[in-house]
């Protein structure tokens, strides 16, 4: 299995409260946190994430569509 290469989020600050997200080969994303970054990571589509994203940028109180 090859090694992922894991990103910081560029809104982390100093701290163990941080994402890290990595492509895998497979064509899956990996995200996991900086506390513990191999005990805890999880599995999803692109397409899912890009939409955890969207969501993740929507201004309070926006509706959903």
């Amino acid at each position: 299995m090859s090694e992922l290469t894991w990103q910081k989020s560029s809104y982390c600050q100093e701290g163990n409260s941080c994402i890290h997200i990595a492509a895998a080969p497979i064509g899956t994303v990996k995200l996991t946190e900086s506390s513990d970054p191999t005990a805890a990571i999880l599995s999803t589509t692109p397409t899912a994430f890009a939409a955890l994203l969207r969501a993740t940028k929507r201004p309070a109180g926006a509706e959903t569509a």
